[in-house]
């Protein structure tokens, strides 16, 4: 992993095993948090549920018992003839109706104990005009222009053979919101001759479930547009609730849970909803969440045993992968630094299974590496050796027997001098290339070589190519591949002069920083080169038999890629040949 400083490289597995670990370990401890609060919140939701369901089986028991009682009343109003007939008959002079106000009053009295456990109010207006409300309308303060040009008579009339409920505020009055049930009486034939509207104040009908309230407790009653009828939050009494009808419809059409939780003013809430036919409305039962579950369930002592729990799992995960991966990383680091010991230096065997067996692995493997390249010195020794006896007994036979033709018939001119000279100079060179076993010479020697090379073609074809040696004094020490310089003065005697019947060759040989330079230049033909291979006289080779491509390679398997031949050349210009070697000295 890049993300691992260099430092810690060696424990790289420990490092990315304690980090996947680490995320595995949080990962599965917050899940498993979360899933025992859910599952907790989940149980309480169910016993809770339940057991306010019994509550609000209660509630909606003391909200049968008023309905109940005002249909007494409203069915008394409804089978009273004598209420009939003043609510249909004609209305006559001031004395005839105060006389039909004391006999409403005294047939509502007759009526009003059904509504005895209950502050109510009760009207009853008649399509003659006739209106008798009890307690000198103090109660419920509405005119009769107010109540006959009101929605509440308009939908009583919309439903004129129900019993209706419907929510009534009076503004600018201390108390002034109320519930009121309404109805339409109507004679046999279904004509209405009146309306009876009993109504409580809100206050007084919310002491059917102010004993079930508490803070963060709280019953709604809503209506099916939303309207808040009652509640144990005054100050929501009267206005208009999207959210309540929503989840309404919402817990109505779901069949599988009795409750759900979800926002209202600003909080989560938990709400269970009953529907309440004789109202035609709905009573919630709305709980905050926080106020509900927050004493059950103890979040923050979960949270740091959880967090207890991860850190105990975390140092014994750590200090085992740490055991575990110690005797890894010792062995990555002591195999990572076998090469600083030329493999020599075996790693030791130990830790777990798998360990030490990759340890006894590595050693074995080290034992046939050594033999291996003990092998493969051998057999590069061995191929050098070769190659050097292959180069001291490739001399031409052409020119030994042109040599020792030119020495017979220089003998017979009576030439002692030049003979003897020739042959000296042959018996010296066949002495350095075949007779010396050693892979390297000093410069002093190969430049003999060549000076002994030189003399006897010199004699052979003549001196009108003149040879130049231009070496450093101390480079003369200095040891290089033996016959390295023999096949360039070779291919510059035969191969550069063909077109050209005169010219020079000159050997240079000087140290240049570490390097040993090396150099034949002549003004012959000159060549062009092919590629990026060096140029290669295809030619019969008249000396040694190994082409120039040969003596590169040669030196770089000796010495390396940093060292070998190069050549430049053009055409009749001549060529220059330059041969970089490692400055060797000799002991």
């Amino acid at each position: 992993m890049k993300m691992i400083p260099e430092r810690f490289r060696h424990s790289n597995l420990f490092i990315t095993m304690s980090m996947i670990t680490v995320m595995i370990i949080i990962i599965v401890s917050i899940i498993i948090t979360w899933t025992t609060i859910r599952m907790s919140e989940q149980f309480f939701f169910e016993k809770f549920s339940i057991t306010n369901a019994k509550v609000m089986n209660q509630v909606k028991e003391s909200y049968e018992k008023y309905h109940y009682s005002v249909v007494l009343a409203t069915n008394s109003l409804q089978q009273s003839i004598a209420i009939k007939d003043l609510l249909t008959e004609k209305r006559g002079s001031n004395t005839d109706q105060f006389q039909s106000i004391y006999r409403m009053s005294q047939l509502i009295k007759r009526v009003e104990p059904n509504m005895a456990a209950y502050e109510v109010g009760i009207i009853v207006f008649g399509e003659n005009g006739l209106s008798y409300a009890t307690n000198d309308r103090t109660f419920w303060p509405i005119t009769d222009e107010e109540l006959k040009g009101s929605s509440l008579a308009e939908k009583t009339a919309e439903n004129a053979k129900k019993l209706i409920y419907q929510y009534d505020e009076r503004q600018g009055k201390e108390d002034g919101s109320y519930f009121v049930a309404s109805k339409a009486l109507l004679d046999r034939s279904g004509n209405s001759y009146g309306s009876a509207y009993i109504s409580i104040r809100e206050k007084e009908f919310r002491k059917f479930y102010s004993s079930y309230t508490s803070p963060g407790n709280d019953v709604f009653l809503v209506d099916k547009e939303g309207i808040i009828v009652s509640s144990s939050l005054p100050e929501k009494i009267g206005s208009t609730s999207k959210e309540l009808k929503e989840y309404a419809l919402e817990l109505g059409n779901n069949d599988h849970n009795d409750y759900l939780v979800g926002k209202f003013m600003g909080k989560e809430q938990i709400m269970m909803m009953e529907y309440i036919p004789s109202f035609d409305m709905y009573m919630f039962n709305i709980i905050d969440k926080d106020t509900a579950f927050g004493d059950l369930i103890d979040k923050k002592k979960i949270l740091l045993i959880s967090i207890s729990i991860v850190i105990a799992a975390l140092f014994i995960v750590l200090l085992v992968s740490r055991r575990l991966t110690n005797s890894l990383s010792s062995l990555v680091k002591q195999i990572e630094s076998a090469s600083e010991y030329d493999f020599d230096e075996y790693v030791s065997v130990s830790g777990t299974y798998e360990t030490r067996k990759i340890g006894i692995a590595f050693n074995s493997m080290l034992d046939e590496l050594h033999e291996y390249v003990d092998q493969l010195v051998l057999s590069q020794k061995q191929r050098r050796n070769a190659e050097l006896a292959a180069l001291q007994q490739q001399i031409n036979p052409h020119f030994l027997y042109n040599t020792l033709a030119s020495i017979k018939f220089i003998a017979n001119k009576g030439n002692i001098a030049e003979t003897e000279a020739m042959i000296n100079s042959l018996i010296s060179l066949l002495q350095n290339t075949i007779g010396n076993v050693n892979e390297t010479i000093t410069v002093d020697q190969e430049m003999n070589n060549l000076r002994n090379y030189v003399l006897i073609n010199q004699k052979r074809y003549g001196t009108s190519i003149k040879v130049n040696y231009f070496v450093a004094p101390n480079c003369m020490d200095f040891l290089i591949p033996k016959l390295i310089l023999q096949p360039f003065m070779e291919n510059s005697f035969f191969h550069g002069f063909i077109h050209k019947q005169q010219g020079y060759i000159h050997v240079l040989v000087w140290q240049e920083g570490d390097c040993l330079i090396c150099e034949i230049v002549d003004n012959g033909d000159g060549m062009v080169a092919g590629g990026e291979d060096l140029p290669q006289t295809n030619r019969k080779q008249q000396f040694s038999g190994i082409g120039v491509k040969n003596v590169h390679e040669r030196i770089q398997l000796i010495y390396g890629e940093s060292y070998g031949v190069e050549i430049s050349s053009e055409l009749n210009e001549g060529t220059k040949v330059r041969i970089t070697l490692p400055v060797q000295k000799k002991l």
